[in-house]
């Protein structure tokens, strides 16, 4: 049977996204869609820019009973304020929880309530005024001539007379003006948003940080980084030290079934177990006051504390000093007591019971440290293990060079410090 094509209706071809695998309908809106358009109005953000927009015509508002004639001459002292570094400080207090819903504590703002430190801020702090004005006043024009645009051509569909102070005069008297009432308030719409987003992107660029802020903030950033990474070490080569120390001595303890051995092996698990404890509580006051100087962190003079404790764990090692090592600077003698102390934990978690040539030498503007033990399978290779790689690091933190790997058939760790 025929089907008079101009009677049917046109078929609807439904179309499954593979996405969302929801079904989208050609030549239609879907819902999402009409959501997309709808969300910013369910944003608290939008009527608070709004009101951020509304607030720059105050100051014109205030110029109209001086001279309603010329209004432009209001952004004359406007952009005068713009050049005292208070006012800075006044708009980012306002633009930043009413444009971003920012806090004033925020860690890393994007408008900064501060007053202007250079020219350059202050410029730009007179081109935001200028530039708020211009949106604040046309957003403020619209906001008032739109709705009475409405209630004209309402008025003018059931016959009335329009109000003469709008804008936008409708002319005669026509039934059909119903269907654009809704017109501008949905241009009023779009064009809150608009603005909305307009200022305050202006806002991020214009009282953001200035380039001087975010290199001050990037280099507070990167001191965080290297405290966090400077105590990572301290506990790995503190801690990781102990641990060692007590496994290998435990577990020879175990081995050797001999009660006398058993004794020294305790000993030396509870002092090495207490200098942890000293080591783990130098650390943590560090976190907890950050103005607590760390010059009572262990130095090289505290050396032998490290040979005693390998020599306890079945070590042979042979130790010679040379030069006043308590002479040596802080940092360097502090950065060489954990160099040494993560050579001999590699030596006794690695190699065991085997000779180690430990040798320090501090010479006018050099310090030298070398620790040596014969290569065995269970080394790590060169470049491996986050205890050589903290080696090499404290190394480069202190304008110095390291050298982990095998060497003449032993492993060696060799360091070489400028005192200077």
């Amino acid at each position: 049977m025929a089907v008079d094509a101009g009677s049917a209706p046109p078929p609807v071809v439904e179309i499954v996204s593979p996405v969302r695998g929801k079904p989208v309908v050609s030549g239609g809106w879907h819902d999402d869609e009409m959501v997309r358009l709808l969300r910013p109005f369910t944003r608290a953000v939008t009527y608070t820019r709004w009101l951020h927009l509304f607030i720059a015509v105050v100051w014109p508002t205030m110029w109209w009973f001086l001279d309603n004639t010329r209004m432009y001459l209001a952004a004359v002292p406007l952009a005068f304020a713009g050049l005292v570094p208070a006012m800075r400080t006044v708009e980012g207090l306002q633009a930043g929880p009413l444009l971003l819903g920012q806090r004033h504590d925020a860690k890393d703002p994007d408008i900064v309530a501060a007053p202007s430190v250079t020219w350059g801020d202050r410029w730009r702090t007179v081109l935001w005024l200028e530039c708020r004005l211009i949106l604040g006043s046309a957003v403020a024009f619209l906001t008032i001539q739109l709705p009475m645009l409405t209630g004209d051509l309402a008025g003018a569909a059931r016959g009335g007379t329009p109000d003469p102070a709008t804008f936008v005069q409708v002319p005669g008297h026509h039934w059909w003006y119903a269907l654009l009432v809704p017109l501008p308030v949905i241009a009023l719409g779009a064009a809150v948003v608009l603005a909305g987003s307009l200022v305050t992107l202006v806002a991020r660029r214009l009282l953001g940080p200035s380039p001087s802020q975010r290199l001050a903030a990037l280099e507070e950033r990167t001191e965080q980084l290297l405290e966090r990474t400077r105590i990572a070490r301290e506990l790995h080569d503190s801690i990781g030290h102990a641990l060692t120390i007590a496994v290998v001595q435990a577990g020879a303890a175990r081995a050797a079934g001999d009660a006398e051995f058993t004794d020294r092996a305790l000993v030396a698990i509870e002092e090495t177990g207490r200098a942890a404890l000293e080591d783990l509580e130098r650390v943590l006051g560090v976190l907890r006051e950050s103005g607590r100087p760390v010059s009572s962190r262990p130095t090289l003079t505290d050396a032998d504390r490290l040979l005693e404790s390998a020599r306890a764990s079945g070590a042979k090692v042979d130790a010679e000093l040379s030069g006043p090592v308590e002479k040596v600077p802080g940092p360097v003698s502090r950065e060489g007591y954990r160099i040494l102390q993560e050579s001999l934990t590699n030596v006794v978690r690695h190699a065991g019971a085997v000779p180690v040539t430990v040798r320090i030498e501090v010479a006018d503007d050099t310090l030298a440290l070398e620790v040596r033990n014969p290569l065995t399978a269970e080394i790590p290779g060169p470049g491996r293990g986050s205890g050589l790689r903290g080696i090499r690091e404290r190394a480069a933190l202190l304008g110095g060079r390291a050298r982990t790997g095998p060497s003449e058939g032993d492993w060696q760790v060799h360091v070489e410090l400028p005192l200077s």
